[in-house]
């Protein structure tokens, strides 16, 4: 996915989940923050910021911030896309290249099953298959992990894909690791220990799990590589 109208920052402060303060050519602006994770390690004071300018002129906030640059341990630099609607648009690109369903599945968003909405369903050779995506900005030392902080809503997802699994369909999730150069992808057992065992219930009952990181840039996000799943930290 690209993005148009690309401007750099730096990060001031974060005065809550929605806005953050950044300095752009030397004045204060308030902008949008699409991701509503904590993303403390991200976002911090002076830190590089990528912001997309709206084209909306009614709009409060002028700018939407997309990516954050990460200084490493070593200090080096890691590019990581904070737009939690980025995954998504990403798995949609990525799924109708064929590559792992054929360029000629049927592809839906946002389908309701039951009492359950999951991002994608695909039909594909006689296959029927749900698919939900869930974006991981988290990394350490190398290695990224979900989630940020609990989540009972990532867990109320699993055991929906569960539920399609035991009805006959196909089950995967997708882990869209908004980042490059990391090793490794794990469910994080320190930040919701139920989240992993979910996560591994998942796996035995025949959900697909999926790890891919991005080729990142400024103004771009593209799906490239499957990554190494460890099962616990």
């Amino acid at each position: 996915m690209i993005y148009d109208n690309i401007t750099m920052g730096r990060f001031i402060c974060r005065p809550n989940r929605f806005i953050a303060k950044v300095n752009i050519n030397g004045s204060e602006h308030t902008v949008h923050v699409k991701n509503t994770g904590r993303c403390k390690e991200l976002l911090v004071p002076g830190a590089k910021v990528f912001l997309q300018e709206s084209v909306k002129p009614e709009r409060k906030t002028r700018f939407d911030l997309i990516a954050v640059e990460k200084i490493l341990a070593d200090g080096s630099e890691m590019l990581i896309n904070m737009d939690s609607q980025a995954p998504n648009a990403a798995a949609e690109e990525w799924l109708k290249k064929g590559l792992i369903f054929g360029k000629d599945a049927s592809i839906r968003r946002e389908v309701k099953y039951g009492d359950s909405r999951f991002d994608f369903y695909i039909e594909a050779d006689n296959r029927k298959i749900f698919l939900e995506v869930k974006g991981v900005t988290l990394e350490n030392n190398g290695i990224a992990s979900f989630p940020d902080a609990p989540t009972e809503r990532g867990i109320k997802h699993i055991h929906e894909l569960i539920e399609c699994r035991k009805e006959g369909f196909e089950a995967f999730l997708l882990f869209v690791i908004q980042m490059k150069g990391i090793s490794a992808f794990t469910a994080d057992r320190n930040i919701h220990p139920e989240f992993a065992d979910a996560l591994k219930k998942a796996s035995s009952c025949g959900v697909v799990i999926l790890a891919y990181d991005c080729i990142i840039n400024p103004d771009s996000m593209v799906i490239d590589r499957p990554v190494r799943i460890i099962p616990d930290l």
